[in-house]
Formats: C-alpha cells, sequence, structure tokens
C-alpha cells in the first residue's frame, strides 16, 4: 500500500458535507464526469458510497497522474480510468455524461477555461442530468466572508487570472449554453454547491 499518496485537507473535510447532497442528485445509474480530480480523494469518497455510478476522472493534461496512484489503490469497479481532460481543447475525450462534478475549479480557471467548461457541458451533458458546481463564490459582486476576501486576494497574488467568481455572471454562462441554476447550496467555510441542470426545450 503506498502510504504518501497526494493529499488535500480540504477535500478531506468538504467530502462528506458534498455527498450528503450528490446521493440525492445522482439518484440512478449514469457516467458522471468528475472536471478537475485532483489527488482522487473525492472521486474514491464518492465512488466508493455510490456504486451504481461509472466515475469518469479526468484533469488538465499537466496535472491528471497525480490522481492516478489513489485510485490505482482503491481499485473500485465502478472508477473508469483516469484521462486528460483540457476543458479549451475541442473534441472532448468524452462523448456523453449523465452528471459532472467539479469542485474548487472556477477560481482556478482562467474566465475563458470556465466558458469553455460550461459550453463543453452544456454541449454533451444529458437531458436528464445535472452539472454539480463546488466552491466559494460571490454574489452581486460581494464576498460572502472575510475568509472568502482573504482568499480572492491569495490567488490573485497567485496568478491575475485567478479569483472567486460571481453567481450572476455563472448563471448567464449557463443560461447561454442551455442551462440553469436550478439549485444553490449551503455548504461548511463559506462554500456552496450550485447544480445546473439542462433547461427544458432548449439545447444550444
Amino acid at each position: 500500500m503506498v502510504t504518501n499518496l497526494p493529499f488535500s485537507q480540504a477535500c478531506e473535510n468538504n467530502k462528506s458535507p458534498i455527498l450528503g447532497k450528490l446521493r440525492e442528485i445522482f439518484d440512478t445509474p449514469g457516467i458522471v464526469l468528475e472536471v478537475g480530480t485532483g489527488t482522487g480523494q473525492h472521486a474514491e469518497h464518492f465512488a466508493a458510497a455510490m456504486p451504481h455510478v461509472q466515475w469518469q476522472p479526468t484533469d488538465h493534461p499537466n496535472a491528471v497522474g497525480t490522481c492516478r496512484p489513489r485510485l490505482a489503490q482503491a481499485a473500485l469497479p465502478n472508477i473508469l480510468p483516469a484521462i486528460e481532460l483540457d476543458v479549451s481543447t475541442a473534441p472532448w475525450p468524452v462523448e456523453s455524461f449523465t452528471w459532472v462534478f467539479s469542485a474548487n475549479t472556477a477560481h482556478i480557471m482562467s474566465w475563458r477555461e470556465v466558458e469553455r467548461m460550461f459550453h463543453g457541458i452544456g454541449e454533451h451533458l444529458s437531458k436528464d442530468g445535472a452539472f454539480c458546481l463546488y466552491g466559494p463564490f460571490n454574489q452581486q459582486g460581494r464576498f460572502s466572508s472575510d475568509s472568502n476576501r482573504q482568499f480572492d486576494q491569495h490567488l490573485r497574488a497567485r496568478a491575475s487570472h485567478m479569483g472567486i467568481r460571481d453567481l450572476d455572471d455563472l448563471s448567464a454562462l449557463a443560461e447561454a449554453v442551455g442551462l440553469t441554476l436550478a439549485d444553490n447550496h449551503a455548504m461548511p467555510a463559506n462554500n456552496r454547491l450550485l447544480v445546473f441542470r439542462p433547461t427544458t426545450g432548449h439545447r444550444p
């Protein structure tokens, strides 16, 4: 057993609260596309708890190797091999999926990459599916907490393209690709779980 696997304390802290909501959403057999699998902690935890879904881990070509040791060790039958996904590059390597999960990616990506992520999801998401996006978000240009304000400053100091995104901007992106913000769940540590679903009668 490998003991020095890549590890995120934030993933360890939030995986149980997130799972509580995902169980309600990913409630039938299907494929879950995870955008930005990272260390693989979420994939391992969620796939183990929801054996009725097939979990498709993905990450940027420069980062996809991070999750592979943990997922290989977990050896869960419903976790598919991790694949490279650059959201800005078309066509995507996965042609269809029932659901999408992505955690703490929108504030790391450039805004152009966020746009391309929504476009790709809107193009391929099942009409009965959902896109669940976890992380910190602003509302009407306002930070939800001092800690999020400080986090945003930290992100922008690291790279100018990073930063906490606003719910209104994300909702507008979603609507442009045939999705609607259907649910907005409060989560621990001033985070949210946004649930976007296909708009009835509108496909991009």
